[in-house]
């Protein structure tokens, strides 16, 4: 029930209960929260608590397969033509959409700013700049007129004025097709630096406009919205065909599986048969990663599933892992040099550590993308951003309960 960021989806469903496909089975709780839809038919099993890639055990509605597929009759078709701005928006709200590279957000927040935020630049992140990833790479490749059909139902709900698809020229492949799928369209196709983190929502704003977003602030605040390739392509289902977001594409690979492979998955399979369906592991794996070796999240085991945030799955084997015990901070500033964001990280980190949190604040923590650029380059090996996440957690942790 817990797949984006803010309130988790509230079970709808009890045990022994019939559901279809694509059948909301938890309730949106809040405005930034969305509904869950079971991702097949069948039974449902059980309500109860189950691992989850978070790295706790959390509420979820466990569905037997039936085998059938079958999908609920409630679907509603869209015709845009006929639809206005806010039947769009609920419309992608009640079809679960979330931001798909790996954020999770809830998409029809984002395509709510206020009034007097004017969007004038659309963005799609086609970046796709962390290592081992290729999921929105072969979306563009594979599914270019269902991203451009979201695109153009984003552009009609921003009314923006330029509509960018930012990629990164280490992909001239996916740059070729949509240029040509988009010859005589609105849509300019930018081919940008290879640079990591270049598909940071603030760093691609700042390579596709120019324009910083400020310390605290949104996008909005520079007159941007940013929305992810396999985001529009989930907009385009929810619109034109009424279907929930209940499947993504997710990269498996790793130099530990036998068959690394872009998978089409549906949302809440175990991490286990991911592997069985890429010809298992050649050896026990030394890490598993949800994600991306620089922002992903290691997991204990394959007993968690596979979430709409779920971007990849990244599995090292034990001679690519670095566990060399954590050092003493020597002040080399390597963390000052790489940080994208232009912070303290050591200063950040070793505030969190203390649960000096106004101290932490004050030297902006709530502004760390937790890129892993800092631990990257850390030659003591000091676990700088799960110190800067805990404090950016207890910060909002405490202004939530003050």
């Amino acid at each position: 029930m817990a797949q984006h960021i803010g309130a988790p989806a509230v079970a709808s469903v009890e045990v022994g209960q019939s559901v279809a496909k694509g059948q909301e089975i938890g309730s949106a709780k809040g405005f930034v929260s969305v509904p869950v839809h079971a991702p097949t038919s069948g039974e449902v099993v059980a309500v109860e608590s189950r691992p989850h890639p978070w790295g706790t055990s959390l509420p979820a509605v466990v569905i037997k397969p039936d085998g059938e597929d079958r999908w609920t009759a409630d679907l509603q078709p869209g015709d845009p033509s006929a639809l206005s701005v806010d039947d769009i928006v609920e419309k992608v709200r009640l079809a679960g959409v979330v931001g798909m590279g790996g954020a999770a957000f809830p998409a029809h927040v984002k395509m709510s700013p206020p009034p007097e935020k004017k969007i004038s630049t659309l963005i799609f992140n086609g970046v796709e700049c962390e290592p081992y990833l290729t999921a929105d790479h072969r979306m563009m490749l594979e599914e270019p007129e269902r991203i451009l059909q979201g695109v153009a139902l984003l552009k009609y709900v921003f009314g923006a004025d330029r509509v960018v698809i930012g990629i990164e020229a280490n992909k001239p492949d996916a740059i070729a097709l949509l240029e040509k799928e988009c010859a005589g369209a609105p849509v300019e196709i930018l081919p940008l630096q290879v640079k990591y983190p270049q598909g940071a929502e603030k760093q691609l704003i700042a390579a596709v406009t120019g324009r910083e977003v400020p310390s605290g602030g949104l996008p909005m605040d520079v007159g941007v919205a940013v929305h992810n390739v396999s985001t529009a392509a989930a907009v385009a289902d929810a619109v034109l065909f009424g279907r929930p977001l209940i499947e993504r594409v997710c990269t498996v690979t790793g130099p530990a599986i036998r068959e690394p492979k872009n998978l089409r998955i549906r949302i809440g399979t175990p991490l286990s048969h991911l592997v069985e369906v890429c010809g298992g592991l050649t050896e026990d794996p030394g890490k598993i990663v949800l994600g991306g070796p620089m922002m992903g999240f290691t997991q204990l085991g394959f007993d968690v599933p596979a979430t709409r945030g779920t971007s990849g799955l990244l599995l090292l084997r034990d001679e690519d892992v670095d566990r060399q015990e954590e050092g003493p901070c020597i002040r080399c500033s390597r963390c000052v040099q790489a940080c994208p964001m232009h912070l303290l990280p050591t200063t950040i980190a070793a505030y969190s550590r203390r649960d000096l949190l106004a101290e932490a604040s004050e030297y902006c923590a709530m502004d760390c993308i937790e890129c892993g650029s800092c631990s990257y380059v850390c030659p003591a090996t000091i676990p700088l951003v799960q110190a800067i996440r805990y404090g950016k957690a207890a910060i909002l942790a405490k202004k939530r309960n003050s």
